[in-house]
């Protein structure tokens, strides 16, 4: 399976089906018929995305959109992006900026303006539902319950992406590994955060006059 395989699999488990306890559930099932290899592809694959997603810009990104800041969480976040498709990714992954022009993103922040202004408080716990969450810590373990799923030992899946020399930069731990790739600059400064994000800024500021 090469890259383009990957990003197919995961698009085409949007369109067949409608919950996230459904998708995953459809890729293990996909996955589960392939060979050994393809399912280390697409393991590989998975960790090459998720490694192009764990930098410094998309952490602020993540943080100033959502106003969210756990590493875990970036983590998750990340994986939910890799979950909208190769197009949005690529774009959020090359330009950060871009996360606040993505539609499911507006979609989330709307939802989220009307129930903190009580519109919706009555009909939900919460402005998102789990399957609208920006969060999909779910996506990352498919390759685990694929090779459980095939009886093969998950240590065997680590052993074979260890011998590609792959790596995804997560889970982020501190004081333990290193934080996301990239320069770190001072978020409390809103003229570096103007430079660096100018459309997730300009949002900011139309939100909060």
């Amino acid at each position: 399976m090469d890259i383009d395989g990957f990003w197919e699999l995961i698009e085409r488990s949007a369109r067949e089906t409608d919950t996230r306890k459904a998708r995953l559930a459809w890729l293990e099932n996909e996955l589960s018929q392939r060979s050994v290899e393809d399912i280390v592809d697409y393991y590989a694959a998975l960790k090459i995305a998720q490694s192009r997603g764990c930098t410094v810009d998309l952490y602020a990104a993540y943080w100033f959109v959502f106003q969210k800041g756990s590493l875990d969480g970036f983590e998750y976040f990340v994986s939910w992006l890799i979950s909208l498709g190769r197009s949005i990714f690529e774009q959020v992954a090359d330009c950060p900026d871009r996360l606040i022009e993505v539609p499911e993103v507006l979609r989330l922040l709307e939802k989220e303006a009307s129930y903190y202004s009580g519109s919706a408080r009555s009909l939900q716990p919460r402005a998102w539902t789990d399957d609208e969450d920006p969060e999909f810590e779910g996506l990352a373990y498919v390759p685990y319950h694929v090779y459980e799923k095939i009886g093969r030992d998950v240590e065997d899946l680590h052993e074979a992406l260890r011998a590609r020399t792959v790596g995804d930069g997560f889970p982020l731990i501190p004081g333990v590994t290193e934080g996301p790739r990239g320069e770190q600059w001072d978020y409390d400064d809103d003229q570096e955060v103007r430079r660096r994000l100018p459309r997730i800024a300009r949002y900011r500021e139309l939100q909060d006059p």
